[in-house]
């Protein structure tokens, strides 16, 4: 057997990436050497970002895993050590640049990032479902997708979404946990139990703050926000924060529902947001003879989206119809969205489709320099 090249090793180790991060341990710096003797045995140092990494297990398994396929390697030792404080600065300055600690990266001029503010009128129409289930089929795309969830009293998408990792610190950054390819932050990573919280408008436009400036979401294609129901303060301070953020309206067929969908939807004329869509959830219940049976009326999405449309003078489409079906519950309990687990289901087939037009949608130019300058004389 021959002595695996120190190329090859590294070439492998490049194949590693930081679980919370999402980058390659070698560009993050993380590998601090690397021994192979003649026999093909291989010892590798690797520094993790903080002492009490909760995914440092991952990363042995993984370092292991990439190295055992090396041609020539016999047996692979991984050996974990911890950053000094300046190498978690240099670190930090490597991830997020120069800009200011507290800087909201979606807000800046040069943000690709596509951000989605799900919103709806009342609780109970599912909203928080749909944010989940559209997060896992961007997703599953290959897009990279975040979602915060802004519902601060009522927050669920952990759960829903089989996020059951905590945040992590590093250098005054907080790292998401990751399910599904979904970088997710909530404030019920934070509470013990299921306790609530109890915190007036202010705590609430200084948590989202926390959430958008200090968690490094990394580039991010689309990051969705699961907002709580109506148009309180949360609302507001999304449109203060982050004035690009498109609204998704979220409602059922419902008259009721639809009335206080096109109040949440219409918010977007004093905060001067665009609407990218509406999203009408429970339209039907598909049963076994082929018919279906409308529990909650119909044509409620429609009314929505053609009110709001003459409300901001723009178009407002409905995006979709979400059929009711039993799995889409089970996956919100169990952290397993419908469009992965039962991804042919009526309800997952009209969820992708849904993700399908928010993925093909061009960038918005609102907030963006043209970069033009006048003429010179």
């Amino acid at each position: 057997m021959r002595k695996p090249a120190e190329a090859e090793v590294h070439a492998a180790l490049a194949t590693v990436r930081d679980p919370e991060i999402r980058k390659p341990i070698t560009e993050l710096k993380m590998v601090r050497a690397v021994r192979i003797d003649d026999d093909g045995a291989v010892t590798v140092d690797v520094l993790l970002t903080t002492p009490g990494c909760p995914l440092k297990d991952q990363i042995t398994r993984d370092v292991t895993a990439a190295l055992s396929r090396v041609d020539g390697v016999s047996s692979v030792r991984v050996e974990l050590g911890v950053m000094t404080e300046e190498q978690r600065k240099d670190l930090r300055q490597q991830l997020r640049g120069d800009g200011p600690a507290n800087e909201i990266p979606f807000a800046q001029p040069g943000s690709r990032t596509r951000v989605y503010a799900v919103a709806s009128g009342k609780g109970g129409v599912g909203k928080s479902s749909v944010t989940v289930n559209l997060a896992a089929a961007l997703a599953a795309k290959g897009l990279a997708v975040g979602v915060l969830d802004a519902d601060i009293y009522g927050f669920s998408v952990p759960r829903m979404l089989g996020a059951t990792g905590r945040p992590t610190q590093v250098a005054q950054m907080i790292m998401p946990p990751v399910a599904h390819e979904v970088k997710v932050i909530s404030i019920g990573m934070f509470t013990p139990g299921n306790q609530a919280v109890v915190w007036r408008g202010p705590m609430l436009h200084r948590a989202l703050q926390q959430f958008l400036a200090d968690v490094y979401w990394g580039d991010l294609d689309v990051l969705l926000m699961d907002l709580p129901p109506g148009t309180g303060d949360i609302a507001i301070s999304v449109a203060q924060l982050v004035p690009t953020a498109e609204l998704l309206v979220v409602t059922t067929p419902q008259v009721a529902a639809r009335e206080v969908a096109e109040r949440a939807g219409s918010i977007a004329l004093q905060t001067h947001q665009q609407i990218v869509g509406v999203v009408e959830n429970m339209s039907w219940l598909d049963l076994p003879d082929g018919s279906r049976m409308e529990l909650f009326g119909s044509g409620g999405g429609q009314a929505v989206a053609d009110s709001l449309s003459t409300s901001t003078g723009t178009r407002v489409p409905l995006l979709g119809q979400i059929p009711i079906d039993q799995l889409v519950r089970e996956g919100g309990d169990a952290g397993s969205p419908i469009v992965l687990s039962s991804p042919q289901s009526g309800a997952a087939r009209a969820l992708q489709a849904i993700a399908d037009r928010l993925a093909q949608r061009e960038h918005s130019l609102v907030g963006r320099p043209l970069g033009l300058a006048p003429a010179a004389r």
